[in-house]
């Protein structure tokens, strides 16, 4: 049997639950579909549910790819006892089945159980019936979508313990013809967020977004040098947020740490060296919370305030737009706010020069280490190396998140 190393990272999953994001024509699909039909014909009486929008995309996508498999692969012909068109399942001689199937709502999703479930363009089912399903899978669940814009994985699922990710795009199928990867390259040239998305699997951003230099990394390098950590209090409405800013080859990685409401500040101290943040480190935080500054200090931590100033907001984000920078898979809620922080507009729908105030805790954290350690110095140039633009290299090599 043909196959991607796409087979291969699914084939050998660790996690219960595999999360595929790609780009069109990355085989994500193609497969899983193979896994499954390998599990279906090694393990007896296995029963695999592939789940998808409604019957007619299942029909013009994941049905004709399983389909293509079955009668392309001699060991999975000899394997199946009956195909049964009209029901859409596939009956193995070891008593294992393989079945296609559609959900109205998630009352009707309680029906059945199984040992495998494979969600095919998940972005078009919601969380209420995936919820329902994975409830009643035994042994793995298989995900797998375009990611034009964040939804339901990457709010409840992404970054969770047993939950593993794999990023893969074109280039890492190699029976796609060269003529569609030259089609899907060249949007390049007219859309770069259409490009991010399908020639390199990379999330898709809300319009108007501030960020649009951040990827997924699933940890901190080991040689990373940590810069420092930013600080942002918060207690009843706003949550209380910190994080760790690493800098390596001109790049910045990024690790959540804390995001919390109704903490003092010696809860703050103790969830920060519970989190592995030692009190030498530098801890640059709110200028506007002096008090609160001045306890962690009498507390033992190296903390200093936000060098503010006239424009600090706009000039941090200016540093932080030249960077190119990584967010570990387990920051759910800075992956959140960066999907979420955009310029405001006016009544005619113009962009302004000004942020919107929301969804930006460990983002203002973020800046904060910006502007004390980050700033432009006097001949205009940043003190580091700029980072390459997105897609020159950092995406060459299959990123398989949990895997490393």
């Amino acid at each position: 049997m043909k196959t991607s190393i796409v087979f291969s990272c699914n084939y050998y999953a660790h996690s219960h639950v595999v999360v595929n994001q790609g780009g069109t024509n990355s085989g994500k699909t193609y497969s899983i579909l193979q896994v499954l039909f390998c599990k279906a014909a090694l393990v007896s009486k296995s029963i695999v549910t592939i789940v998808g929008q409604d019957i007619p995309n299942l029909k013009a996508g994941a049905i004709r790819d399983a389909l293509n498999i079955y009668s392309s692969e001699p060991a999975f012909i000899k394997a199946v006892k009956n195909h049964n068109k009209t029901d859409r399942i596939f009956e193995f001689h070891n008593g294992s089945i393989i079945e296609f199937k559609s959900y109205d709502n998630a009352q009707d999703a309680k029906s059945g159980k199984r040992d495998y479930l494979f969600i095919n363009e998940a972005n078009g089912i919601s969380w209420d019936i995936y919820t329902e399903l994975a409830l009643r899978t035994k042994r793995r669940i298989y995900i797998d979508y375009n990611p034009n814009a964040a939804f339901w994985v990457h709010d409840n699922l992404l970054g969770k313990p047993d939950v593993q990710l794999i990023i893969s795009d074109h280039r890492h199928n190699p029976f796609t013809d060269e003529h569609v990867r030259h089609k899907v390259e060249s949007l390049k040239e007219t859309d770069i967020e259409l490009w991010r998305v399908y020639a390199r699997g990379l999330t898709g951003k809300i319009t108007g977004l501030i960020f649009k230099n951040w990827n997924i990394c699933n940890q901190i390098p080991p040689n990373a040098k940590l810069i420092a950590a930013g600080l942002d209090f918060g207690f009843t409405n706003d949550e209380t947020a910190c994080l760790q800013v690493f800098k390596q080859n001109g790049e910045l990685w990024v690790d959540e740490i804390l995001y919390e409401t109704a903490l003092t500040n010696i809860e703050i101290a103790e969830k920060l060296y519970k989190a592995g943040l030692q009190k030498k480190h530098e801890l640059i935080a709110d200028s506007a919370e002096p008090k609160s500054i001045e306890e962690l200090r009498r507390l033992g931590w190296n903390i200093t305030s936000a060098r503010k100033g006239p424009d600090s907001v706009k000039n941090s984000i200016d540093i932080l737009q030249r960077y190119k920078i990584n967010i570990t898979v387990r920051s759910i809620n800075l992956r959140s706010e960066l999907s979420r922080y955009k310029w405001k507009t006016d009544r005619s729908g113009k962009t302004l020069n000004e942020p919107v105030d929301a969804w930006n805790h460990l983002i203002d954290a973020l800046r904060y280490v910006a502007l004390n350690k980050l700033r432009i110095s006097g001949n205009g140039k940043l003190r580091t190396r700029l980072p390459q633009t997105i897609g020159d290299s950092h995406f060459d090599d299959l990123q398989i998140k949990g895997m490393l």
